[in-house]
């Protein structure tokens, strides 16, 4: 549900369908870290990794959305769509590491709690670290290039079809 109403709010903010794509298709691999981390962990998904993942939903967007606005800007600047993407991609490459890095670091205790409370508390912080981290290394290099791949769809049939 979090997954189709962050989508919804980009197609809204984008007007446009194949934008909001580019720039949500990080979550999944947050999704697939938050997996793997339960699994090394050995954590049930519990109510607390659902809500992590929640989490993970919307910093995995919020990562999408900066290189995505970034490179529509340099796009309707009139850089070609690779040049647009890649100065995206490299603008935002700094503050989106510094960001994840500050996030993951801030809740790896969690990770690694004991006493009362640890089930829950390594059950959220297997999912959020291993899910931000992944998503960090993985989706900030082929989000704009995904970006590329559908501005190039989206100007091949989008404005093009009727004529």
């Amino acid at each position: 549900m979090a997954l189709l109403v962050a989508f919804l709010v980009l197609a809204a903010q984008y007007e446009s369908w194949t934008s909001p794509v580019a720039a949500v298709m990080g979550i999944p691999v947050a999704l697939l870290g938050a997996m793997l981390g339960c699994y090394v962990m050995g954590t049930p998904v519990s109510i607390y990794t659902q809500i992590g993942i929640i989490l993970l939903v919307a910093l995995s967007a919020k990562n999408g959305i900066l290189i995505v606005e970034f490179a529509r800007d340099f796009r309707a600047q009139g850089n070609s769509i690779r040049d647009a993407a890649f100065q995206a991609g490299h603008i935002r490459l700094r503050p989106i590491l510094m960001t994840s890095l500050a996030f993951v670091l801030g809740v790896m205790p969690l990770l690694f709690a004991t006493g009362a409370g640890t089930g829950s508390r390594v059950a959220l912080g297997a999912a959020v670290v291993f899910g931000m981290a992944l998503n960090t290394l993985l989706a900030t290099v082929y989000i704009p290039n995904f970006y590329e791949l559908m501005q190039k769809l989206q100007e091949k049939f989008g404005k093009n079809k009727g004529k």
